[in-house]
């Protein structure tokens, strides 16, 4: 399992947010990280400007309006997991403190307007920012004020992928309603639950959603890339320069070229990387739909699904159990999620009940799998504080919203609520 998180940085003397570069800004933390901590910058192009790390196998790395991102190593348990991301934070705190900088946990920002946001210097950014906003016009929203925490599991054969993949964007409006996070728009309560969820449902039909065709019993791997192949580019690189290239499909310019190039196998996996599905086929399968996450709920979202995708048991009690969700059903019921979560409906059932009985299957998963840490614990404990809010009918949104005391300053309230 790999797990990615996403933060947003904020000054904690007003919860302003971030520069890319300056005293206080992304790449000073970045530079820092290189400097103490044995991480290894990895600028787009030689002599670039940094806007990525590694170090074994885990990466850190820039989003649009500067969110810092953590993409885990491979590792074999949500333990595991939840070690590297206390680790992270420990290098971050330091860095942090001596900056004036805290890092909070959210789904959206919950403070900073599009104008207060730098761009992060990534080539594919400047085409994504004029290409998204003729597809949708909440595009660069998703790009710089949405962020997320993501989980990525293996596969072992075609039909093993096709059966995960088909389980997991069933029970996707789920799991973006249990772990929706993002109440909060330019300091005010817009009594949605997730806005994150709203974004995505404007930003770009042709490359994100719930993938009708992955529904069907006879999916496989030929299935996905007939629809990669028919989804519009962004680009391509030659050495230091990407080219633009937003009104040509992959499968166009495999057939027609564009300005005398022609696709290479890097060419095709870049353009699988710009595609933003619900839950993404490539290597690993990728399960995007959920909001960023305080500290205590980070390892909540790989914990559910490693119970329900790596047990077969759980998968089968999954499969089952939203055998009455069909495509249609789900994409039907995703912005009454993103505005109620829990209290929304789904094929006829309040999806609160949905989010109950999935997490049932996956401690069962978790337990008969008995990954036990240094205490005699398995990986159930990583869900104990998700079971704790969904038994009193809350997502982490409406934990948020009863601590936030709506007569008093946000910022500073936000940054004990939501800091990481």
């Amino acid at each position: 399992m790999g797990t990615e998180a996403e933060k947003f940085g904020v000054r904690t003397s007003d919860g302003g947010a971030l520069p890319y570069d300056g005293e206080a800004s992304v790449k000073t933390v970045l530079l820092e990280l290189v400097d103490r901590h044995g991480w290894h910058p990895e600028p787009e192009v030689a002599d670039g400007e940094l806007i990525a790390l590694r170090r074994g196998g885990a990466s850190i790395t820039l989003e649009p309006g500067g969110q810092l991102e953590l993409s885990g190593a491979p590792l074999t348990t949500i333990h595991q997991t939840c070690a590297e991301f206390r680790g992270h934070m420990a290098e971050l705190r330091d860095i942090s403190d001596e900056l004036g900088i805290a890092w909070l946990g959210l789904g959206f920002h919950p403070l900073a307007a599009q104008a207060d946001l730098p761009w992060v210097p990534k080539l594919r950014y400047a085409i994504m920012r004029e290409y998204l906003p003729t597809r949708g016009s909440l595009a660069l929203d998703m790009m710089r004020r949405t962020a997320t925490v993501q989980a990525n599991f293996d596969f072992d054969s075609e039909a093993d992928a096709a059966r995960k993949l088909r389980v997991s964007l069933a029970i996707s409006p789920v799991v973006t309603a249990m772990f929706a996070n993002s109440p909060f728009v330019e300091g005010v309560a817009t009594g949605e639950r997730t806005h994150r969820a709203k974004v995505w449902l404007d930003t770009d039909p042709d490359r994100s959603g719930l993938l009708p065709f992955a529904w069907s019993e006879d999916f496989g791997y030929r299935d996905y890339v007939e629809w990669a192949l028919d989804v519009p580019m962004f680009g391509f690189k030659r050495g230091a320069e990407l080219v633009a290239n937003t009104g040509q499909t992959f499968r166009a310019f495999m057939k027609d070229g564009y300005r005398g190039e022609h696709p290479t196998l890097t060419d095709w996996k870049t353009h699988l990387n710009t595609l933003f599905p619900e839950v993404r086929l490539k290597n690993t399968l990728e399960v995007r739909g959920a909001d960023s996450q305080p500290t205590d709920m980070v390892c909540a979202l790989p914990a559910l699904l490693k119970g329900i995708l790596y047990d077969d048991g759980a998968l089968a009690a999954a499969e089952d159990a939203f055998s009455r969700v069909d495509h249609d059903g789900a994409q039907a019921a995703r912005l009454a999620i993103a505005d109620d979560g829990l209290k929304a409906t789904l094929a006829g059932r309040e999806v609160g009940e949905w989010a109950l009985e999935l997490l049932a299957i996956a401690e069962g998963g978790l337990e008969r799998m008995s990954n036990l840490d240094r205490q005699g614990r398995d990986e159930r404990i990583h869900l104990g504080k998700l079971r704790a809010l969904l038994e009193r009918g809350c997502t982490p949104a409406d934990a948020l919203l009863e601590a936030i005391d709506p007569d008093a300053p946000l910022a500073g309230q936000l940054l004990v609520e939501a800091r990481l």
